[in-house]
């Protein structure tokens, strides 16, 4: 008998869309525990552990998602290390845009989304057919070093992805005016700024 898929969910909520090309948008997000990067400047660092959270199945997500919702963001701790394939159908049946925000140390099925944010850490390197995968490239800037990683990381994806820095939020004084900089020296790039911490909105 196959086993029952579930996945462990730390929490979902409705939502703006607080960062990334499509910031502002109203999304409902299904935050995944787990996660094997562990990025020091990690937003959720609760979101790290697996144990402690519900496992649900990806209809048990599906039915309490509010009936007007048509946007939903699967992010984490690291969404890939669960099976969110049949989630990504179920959601999509419902008329729901499927949105993933991953590291890129997993493998992904493209076609299965309709936007792939990549959001690479030096904690453990995206994979290179990941990378290909994305619609939007999102690197953290908390130092000036960090120029050199997303030029690293925007060397390997499609000419078609989006290029975004975005300030670490703790730095974000501090870094923010290098990046104006640089974007204006390098106009390939665009500005990504956590806007959902502006509006107070989880």
């Amino acid at each position: 008998m196959e086993k029952e898929n579930k996945i462990a969910i730390m929490e979902s909520f409705y939502s703006l869309q607080g960062e990334g090309l499509h910031s502002g948008r109203a999304a409902y997000f299904i935050r995944t525990a787990g996660c094997p990067v562990r990025c020091e400047w990690c937003d959720v660092k609760e979101s790290w552990e697996v144990a402690g959270y519900p496992r649900l199945t990806p209809m048990q997500i599906v039915e309490s998602i509010p009936a007007d919702v048509n946007l939903a963001v699967i992010t984490g701790g690291e969404p890939l290390i669960w099976q969110v394939g049949e989630l990504n159908m179920l959601l999509r049946k419902r008329g729901i845009r499927t949105h993933v925000e991953t590291s890129g140390c997993m493998r992904i099925k493209k076609e299965e989304w309709d936007w792939v944010c990549v959001s690479p850490k030096r904690n453990k390197l995206p994979l290179p057919e990941t990378l290909l995968s994305a619609d939007e490239l999102k690197v953290v800037i908390s130092s000036v070093e960090d120029f050199q990683w997303a030029e690293e990381n925007a060397a390997r994806v499609s000419e078609a992805c989006v290029l975004l820095l975005q300030p670490q939020w703790e730095e974000r004084d501090t870094v923010m005016p290098l990046i104006c900089d640089y974007v204006k020296k390098n106009p390939k790039w665009r500005v990504s700024l956590q806007t959902h911490k502006y509006m107070n909105v989880p």
